[in-house]
């Protein structure tokens, strides 16, 4: 079992990336996934179980697609999958998805190849400008680089953070998790999320180190015994989500960090389960638990904690 966005079918074969002839004969052969950066969304069919993205022809497709392809790799049939960043037509029978709406739902294929063209349309959409030299930038390698007019290349470029449920290492239902209400979310009325605590891993830092860190400035608890468990990438824009599990004394004093977490506390499996089945949790002020999205690393994490998995390789 991995998270829900590390699955993937595709071969990237990124030797043909600057293969300008087969590229060309791929392109004529290929499968093409359009998506809008804009709203980060492609086309699906959601009339269907799993929802089945629409991929198109290269002739079905806007003309000139061609030019900004990004070349995603060669499914299990041999057919070679693009991506191009354009408003989504109207089709009867589907409607725009995004990739935190039903990443979670589509098939290992699908999955993959959402994720892969989301986080290099993301990318492409923030580096228009050299960070070196300010100078424009284009399209190159199949969308897997961009080159100034004086050959100054850039490769897309992903930022690791660590995400963590902390627990205290106790079986059964009174079993307990320590999960917080970031300070830059929106509220939702009658409801108040709860997730696992998260943060960018820093310059010259691993990403264990980071999770000691990250929890202690968060909450100011310290946590040991702490055991990776999986990895997903989360294009949003574009990171790279690395999950762990640590454990930690529910005794210590949990003090917030106000500029980043507004609420936090320790909640019991019981607790999680009837919020995960549809019954009602109350985190105060007349607000109900609410968790993660299905599509995130966080929600995976909380599962495997659910559900018994708690070695932490302690």
């Amino acid at each position: 079992m991995v998270p829900p966005l590390a699955r993937s079918t595709l071969d990237r074969v990124a030797h043909r990336r600057g293969d300008s002839l087969w590229l060309t004969e791929a392109w004529l052969r290929g499968r093409v996934l359009l998506l809008d950066s804009t709203e980060g969304q492609t086309l699906a069919r959601t009339d269907v179980s799993p929802p089945a993205l629409v991929l198109f022809a290269a002739d079905d497709v806007p003309a000139g697609s061609e030019a900004i392809a990004m070349f995603l790799g060669v499914e299990p049939d041999g057919v070679p999958v693009f991506a191009v960043d354009t408003p989504l037509p109207a089709l009867p029978g589907t409607r725009a998805v995004n990739l935190r709406e039903v990443g979670h739902l589509l098939a290992d294929r699908e999955a993959g190849i959402f994720t892969t063209a989301l986080a290099l349309v993301n990318w492409h959409s923030r580096h228009g400008y050299s960070s070196a030299t300010g100078a424009p930038t284009a399209m190159d390698e199949a969308g897997w680089s961009r080159v100034d007019r004086n050959g100054g290349r850039i490769w897309p470029r992903t930022d690791p953070a660590m995400i963590v449920l902390v627990h205290d290492g106790v079986a059964g239902p009174d079993g307990r998790c320590l999960l917080g209400n970031n300070a830059g979310w929106a509220g939702t009325p009658g409801g108040r999320r709860y997730s696992c605590l998260a943060g960018y891993v820093e310059p010259g830092e691993s990403a264990e180190a980071a999770v000691l860190r990250e929890v202690r400035e968060e909450v100011g608890i310290t946590v040991d015994r702490i055991g990776y468990v999986g990895s997903q990438a989360w294009p949003f824009p574009g990171s790279l989500m690395l999950g762990f599990l640590a454990v930690a004394d529910p005794a210590e004093p949990v003090r917030v960090d106000p500029s980043e977490i507004a609420y936090a506390r320790w909640f019991t499996r019981a607790e999680i389960g009837a919020a995960l089945a549809g019954r009602t949790v109350d985190v105060g002020d007349g607000a109900r638990l609410m968790l993660p999205p299905p599509s995130s690393i966080a929600l995976f994490l909380i599962h495997r904690w659910l559900d018994g998995w708690v070695d932490t390789g302690g």
